[in-house]
């Protein structure tokens, strides 16, 4: 198994040629992280990756060619696999079946599609961001202009390089790769998000049903659980899906999902900027309440007492730079707090600070067994 979680975490060089010979040394079973893995499964894993492999050729047209640069290889597996079988929800099954995950776990994907998916994201300043990427880490100015003459036009070899994969006339910010990035190292966005929406390659804001099966699972669970993540391209796109939000507060209202629990972020990035307006622990559970109910009652967003309906418990670290946590609010508002210990990866006093995994889980273990 760890043979298998180290060739699926890999990711390739950040220098597109070393990148794509690394490529080309896995999916010809020349590389070393084949080493440990059995020949049945290495054969298997190669079928699917030379399936993608096969897939990205025939997309070619020099000069412009894939970038494999920084590329996961679990997500190589899992986009050839949904090549393979027609199917993303097969494909992570496929993953599970070659990693020997227990039954009793399942990964289910919030939307059961072929078809990609895009985001926007609306500022309280009225400005508005299409794209994940531009969202979370742009490489480029992200904000919709409103004249479109000065719109950032995209050259004729852009054109050719993307023409398989977009819609004629979809807009330029989601045409864009985007695999190097860093989310440590960017510039705040000029307000904070306020509300975030899905659209359709061309702009238009589109309400896309839940995976029924999504729906199905919150049904029968007795806690949910929002781990620490990206929150406005992360957790809340999930959660602004119809039906999603739903589940979860009749679920809760009756009681069926007895603990809904919020792992608070350890710190603060461009999603939850800026830096001179960060925000805090309230903030974040009213985001994640408004994007439950948004679809469903939209006349509840920003009602207080929502809150504990989709929050239960917040869990946080002591951490310098992070969300501020007002304890007693939170209690006023039904909604308990625990601090968790936090350590910081590679020890001293410096670096980024983060949760100790084993306090995080016997702190969760109490608490779903309370």
């Amino acid at each position: 198994m760890s043979a298998l979680k180290l060739l699926f975490e890999h990711r390739l060089d950040s220098d597109p040629i070393k990148a794509r010979a690394e490529w080309l040394d896995i999916v010809e079973s020349r590389s070393l992280l084949w080493g440990f893995i059995s020949s049945p499964k290495r054969e298997l894993i190669r079928s699917v990756l030379n399936t993608l492999n096969l897939e990205i050729v025939k997309r070619a047209r020099p000069p412009n060619v894939f970038n494999f640069a920084r590329a996961s290889v679990g997500n190589m597996f899992l986009a050839g696999a949904r090549i393979f079988s027609g199917s993303f929800e097969s494909a992570i099954y496929l993953l599970s079946m070659i990693c020997s995950i227990p039954p009793s776990i399942s990964v289910l994907p919030a939307i059961n599609s072929n078809f990609t998916h895009h985001i926007s994201a609306g500022l309280r300043d009225g400005t508005v961001i299409a794209g994940q990427v531009a969202i979370s880490h742009p490489s480029a100015p992200t904000a919709l202009p409103d004249d479109p003459e000065v719109a950032p036009a995209l050259t004729e070899a852009d054109h050719d390089r993307i023409e398989d994969a977009n819609l004629p006339g979809s807009l330029p910010a989601l045409r864009r790769p985007n695999i190097a990035f860093s989310k440590d190292d960017e510039e705040d966005l000029p307000a904070r998000i306020e509300r975030l929406w899905y659209i359709n390659p061309y702009g238009h804001e589109i309400a896309p049903t839940a995976n029924p099966h999504v729906v199905d699972a919150l049904a029968a669970s007795a806690a949910v659980v929002y781990s620490v993540g990206s929150l406005y391209t992360s957790i809340v796109p999930s959660l602004v899906l119809r039906r999603v939000g739903q589940a979860i507060g009749e679920g809760a209202a009756a009681g069926r999902i007895r603990h809904r629990v919020l792992i608070l972020n350890s710190s603060i990035d461009r999603e939850t900027g800026p830096r001179t307006d960060p925000m805090t622990a309230r903030d974040f559970v009213a985001a994640i309440a408004r994007a439950c109910v948004e679809s469903t009652a939209p006349a509840e967003v920003g009602r207080d007492e929502v809150l504990r309906r989709y929050v239960s418990h917040l869990l946080y670290v002591d951490a310098e730079g992070g969300p501020a946590v007002d304890v007693p609010e939170l209690e006023r508002l039904g909604i308990k707090c625990v601090k968790v210990a936090a350590k910081r990866p590679g020890g001293g006093d410096k670096g980024p600070v983060r949760y100790d995994e084993a306090a995080l889980g016997e702190v969760l273990e109490a608490i779903l067994d309370s």
